[in-house]
Parts: C-alpha cells; sequence; structure tokens
C-alpha cells in the first residue's frame, strides 16, 4: 500500500497532470503513518457501492477521519480520478472541499461537509460520484491536514488549493475506492 502511495505522490509530483489540473506541490511533510480517512460504505481498495455513483443515488459516502496531528488548523479532502489520465489526459476532480474545522472528525453519507465546496471537474461546487467511461477506476480520496486555514474564493478548483497549501500540510491519509461500469 505505501509503495502504491508512494508511485501515486511521485507521478503527480513529476507533472503527469496536466499543469491546468495541478501546480507543483513543494514541502510536503507526507507521512501517511498517523492521520486516517476511512468510511463505513467501503473499505481501502474496495468497490464503491453504486448508491454513491452516477449509477445510484450520486450522493457522498459517509467520511471519517482520525489521528488528526496536534496543531492542524484544517483540513482538505480531494476525491479524484487518476485513471481518468488515459482517455482525457488529466485527472478528473470529482469532490474538493477546503477548511474543514481538525474538530469535524466525520462527513455523514449525503451531506453537505462543515467546509468550503471548491469546483469539481463538471464545473460544480458539489460531490459529483464515480462515473468511469470506460474499465475499472480508482477514486482517491485524500485528507490533507494544515497548519493554516486557506482563504481561497469559492470558485476554486484543486489547482488553486494545491498551490496554496504548499509548505502547510503537516499530514496526508488516503482512502481508495473502485468502481466499475
Amino acid at each position: 500500500m505505501r509503495v502504491f502511495l508512494l508511485i501515486t505522490l511521485v507521478l503527480f509530483l513529476t507533472g503527469c497532470t496536466s499543469q491546468e489540473q495541478t501546480a507543483p506541490v513543494k514541502n510536503f511533510n507526507i507521512n501517511n503513518n498517523h492521520m486516517n480517512i476511512t468510511s463505513t460504505a467501503f473499505q481501502n481498495n474496495d468497490l464503491i457501492p453504486a448508491k454513491y455513483t452516477c449509477d445510484g443515488q450520486n450522493i457522498n459516502p459517509p467520511l471519517s477521519f482520525a489521528e488528526i496531528p496536534e496543531g492542524t488548523q484544517s483540513l482538505v479532502l480531494i476525491m479524484d480520478d487518476p485513471d481518468a489520465i488515459k482517455p482525457a489526459g488529466k485527472v478528473w476532480d470529482h469532490w474538493l472541499v477546503w477548511n474543514i474545522m481538525p474538530g469535524n472528525l466525520s462527513i455523514a453519507e449525503d451531506t453537505k461537509p462543515a467546509g468550503i465546496v471548491g469546483m469539481n471537474s463538471g464545473g460544480k461546487q458539489a460531490y459529483g460520484g464515480p462515473c468511469p467511461p470506460d474499465g475499472e477506476h480508482s477514486y482517491v480520496f485524500t485528507l490533507y491536514a494544515l497548519d493554516n486555514l486557506l482563504d481561497l474564493p469559492f470558485n476554486s478548483t484543486k489547482a488553486d488549493v494545491l498551490k496554496e497549501i504548499q509548505g502547510h500540510v503537516l499530514d496526508t491519509a488516503q482512502l481508495i475506492g473502485i468502481y466499475k461500469r
């Protein structure tokens, strides 16, 4: 699992995504040893139930966060589909939420999180469930613990957020779900 996360991070940092989608990310202190993100709807690297996809109710799954590092001022949650690189040439961003307070240790199913919801790749400020155009895709929920709050407009994208968190990441955690139509 650590090898997969490391490979994913290296590919991300070396520019395998388009410049439109991401900015170079520097100064991350990525431990992946402490903080974690889980869901009662699916296990890590397991199938996401159709209920949470475009083939079902298209609602967000329940998520829980634990072991938030001391000194965390806010959390960022990004859900994206790195497998979308193959057909579309860029990572598809499904959900972006920032300025989640570290005391909020969960997001209930089918709720708007207590934070600022940014723009997904579909141009909406909302959760957009898995909806792969072809084959099996991995959907990566990444949680970032930051030592600050982000001062960004409501219509910010993942690229905007990743640029702003440089030098402020205390820890990260990932949960990966799989979906095939």
